[in-house]
């Protein structure tokens, strides 16, 4: 085993050359400003400061002194603490807080996930799971269309393995857990995984990565009903009214209407 190296002190490169580095990764993976990716919207400058919020949300990841935290924000999936602090730290780089609103900690997407993977979605139960599984996804017939997730391995066993082998790959290269590596070390092993560099076990590591980028922002950006967009945070950063169930008073205005955004919970007892 090579001799671990202690890492390097993220504050010890200028601020730019930090930025640069998160902005190289988000480009690379697809995570376009204002574009849509699998199924939800990303928007948002680039900024860091990640480590700092990874000590503040330590502090309250208990729910102890957490205010405006609401009851639901509780594990229910992820038995293991640290297995959710490595969910929290990359769910962050892939959707970080910025000068326009906040990241994925503060929306609550770690929490998001955590639900759904305890629910029917973690172990796809509306799935077809027999055999045979295509792990190369060039054995599927492209011309069908996208083969979609191929593994014997549900939703819930794939993040397992893939957060646990993030975790394994920062304390082999930076002899610290992924939560504690720094912001450049934790895109190192990032962009690793999507490009399959990194091995895993029953399913390849880009299908991991589609997975956590998916949900992350499908966490930023779903009506809080579901767990995450906290506070409709999310919404607000890109001004989307959410559920209104009536746009009669506004179709006839010449002039654009910026609305306060609506949950699905604001209908409840009505």
């Amino acid at each position: 085993m090579a001799d671990q190296q202690p890492p390097k002190d993220v504050n010890s490169k200028p601020q730019h050359e930090q930025d640069s580095s998160r902005r190289n990764f988000l480009k690379n993976t697809g995570l376009v400003a204002g574009g849509l990716v699998g199924g939800s919207l990303f928007g948002g400058l680039i900024s860091g400061g990640l480590d700092k919020k990874n000590d503040q949300h330590d502090k309250t990841a208990g729910n102890e002194g957490n205010k405006g935290i609401e009851v639901t924000q509780a594990r229910q999936f992820f038995t293991r603490h640290q297995d959710f602090k490595v969910l929290n730290a990359a769910t962050e780089q892939i959707l970080p807080e910025d000068e326009l609103g906040p990241g994925a900690i503060k929306l609550g997407v770690p929490y998001y996930i955590d639900k759904q993977l305890a629910g029917r979605w973690g172990v796809n139960a509306y799935d077809y799971r027999h055999a045979p599984y295509a792990i190369d996804l060039k054995e599927v017939d492209q011309t069908a269309g996208p083969g979609g997730e191929q593994s014997i391995l549900d939703r819930g066993m794939i993040f397992l393995l893939g957060l646990r082998k993030m975790d394994e790959e920062s304390q082999k290269r930076f002899g610290v857990t992924f939560d504690q590596a720094t912001e450049e070390q934790q895109i190192e092993i990032m962009t690793d995984v999507e490009a399959n560099k990194v091995k895993m076990r029953g399913v390849k590591a880009s299908e991991f990565f589609i997975l956590l980028k998916q949900a992350t922002l499908e966490g930023a950006y779903c009506d809080p009903l579901y767990g995450g967009n906290f506070n409709m945070e999310g919404w607000k950063m890109k001004e989307f009214p959410g559920a209104v169930a009536s746009y009669s008073n506004y179709i006839e205005s010449d002039e654009f209407v910026k609305l306060d955004p609506v949950s699905l919970r604001d209908y409840q007892g009505h």
